[in-house]
């Protein structure tokens, strides 16, 4: 069967009481950027408590449910009919045609669940149930009745239309991205931080990111690499700008002036700083990162807490309490898995100590810093100053 119309259903928006309407509206816009590269013409509006996409002539079916399946804010996709003409006997008919072309196997179990919302219609809900449900075993005797366990539950709503459907397919779940204000990730090559963005960009929040790029010693394709993980992300979470910082002289710098233990956590200490100010240029109001407890030397608690010292901005960690197996699913789940296992390495890896230091005292971390000078500042103006920005729209 061809459907031309979606019912979209929400959990939490439900909830927002007087200013509902704004993350409605909010969801509304995200459908309509996700429907603008599917082939056909789409309408989206919303009625009551219920948000309708309308298919206008022939579309692709497939690839607006997977439009939509990346859309925060969807609890459900409902593939539906709507019947304009709500004459009770024309009901009857059209619930029988739906029976009959959404499910040609007749050997199953069902339950009518009627919702009458226009309480001014003559027919009652319960009375709907029953007479709805004589004309299906009628139509088709195969069919039985269950009212506990159904294998089709097929909803009527009766509304400024009627609306059918059955088919319920689930989205993403979260808050529309834009309604709960703009953070920055901190993107690497790897598998964590791509999957910190999701899940950020899920509770509502749009999401910029900044990579740290350190050539010759990592590769234009890692800088690729890290651009095709921002669109991958960029497919739920929105448009976004990835800024490519140079940050090649600064881990020279670094390299040459600190303990050989200590690079990985100042080195992090400065690509915060940086992340920081891009942040706060571009009206983020806070930082996003994929660590995750004990996964690597440089994030244990002491570490974060060291990386942490240098920020005034809220620094969110997603994966914090993940181990690396549930990061690993989740990846897979959105995508960037196979995209983030590409063999290219960032500047994160290149310079590592063989023991890095795994417990850093701040106040030693602070005087080693020390060793830096202002050579350090001119060097980070001139990586802010030459930040690429890349538009990455998924």
């Amino acid at each position: 069967m061809q459907y031309h119309a979606f019912l979209i259903k929400y959990a939490e928006i439900g909830t927002k009481g007087k200013n509902r309407y704004m993350f409605e509206d909010a969801l509304m816009k995200q459908i309509r950027y996700a429907l603008k590269n599917v082939d056909g013409q789409f309408d989206v509006t919303k009625e009551a408590g219920r948000i309708y996409v309308n298919a206008e002539g022939s579309y692709d079916y497939e690839d607006a449910v997977e439009a939509l399946k990346r859309v925060f804010g969807i609890a459900d996709i409902c593939p539906m009919v709507q019947v304009e003409d709500r004459d009770f006997e024309n009901i009857k008919k059209q619930v029988v045609a739906y029976m009959d072309q959404v499910y040609p196997d007749k050997n199953l179990t069902f339950k009518v669940d009627a919702r009458r919302v226009d309480k001014q219609y003559p027919v009652g809900s319960e009375q709907m149930n029953r007479d709805l449900g004589e004309v299906i075993l009628e139509a088709f005797p195969q069919m039985k009745v269950d009212v506990h366990n159904p294998q089709v539950r097929l909803r009527v709503e009766v509304r400024q239309k009627v609306n059918l459907f059955s088919v319920v397919i689930p989205g993403p779940g979260g808050m529309p991205v834009g309604t709960n204000g703009k953070a920055t990730l901190l993107l690497s090559g790897g598998i964590d931080s791509p999957v910190a963005g999701y899940m950020i960009a899920k509770r509502g929040v749009k999401i910029d990111a900044v990579y740290f790029h350190a050539p010759p010693y990592t590769s234009d394709r890692a800088k690729q690499k890290a651009v095709d993980l921002a669109n991958l992300v960029a497919r739920f979470s929105g448009p976004m700008d990835l800024h490519v910082v140079n940050f090649t002289d600064i881990q020279l710098y670094i390299y040459e002036k600190c303990p050989h233990e200590e690079l990985t956590i100042i080195m992090r200490r400065y690509m915060m700083r940086i992340a920081q100010i891009i942040a706060e240029r571009t009206g983020s109001l806070g930082l996003i990162t994929g660590e995750s407890i004990g996964q690597v030397a440089s994030q244990t608690l002491q570490s974060l807490a060291a990386t942490n010292a240098v920020c005034t901005m809220p620094v969110f960690r997603p994966v914090i309490g993940f181990d690396k197996q549930e990061i690993v699913d989740l990846s897979e789940k959105i995508g960037t898995y196979e995209t983030s296992i590409q063999p290219y390495e960032d500047c994160c890896t290149i310079f590592v100590a063989k023991h890095p230091v795994t417990r850093p005292n701040i106040r030693g971390i602070v005087s080693s810093e020390r060793h830096l000078s202002e050579r350090i500042d001119e060097l980070m103006k001139t990586a802010l100053d030459t930040v690429e920005v890349i538009r990455c729209q998924g």
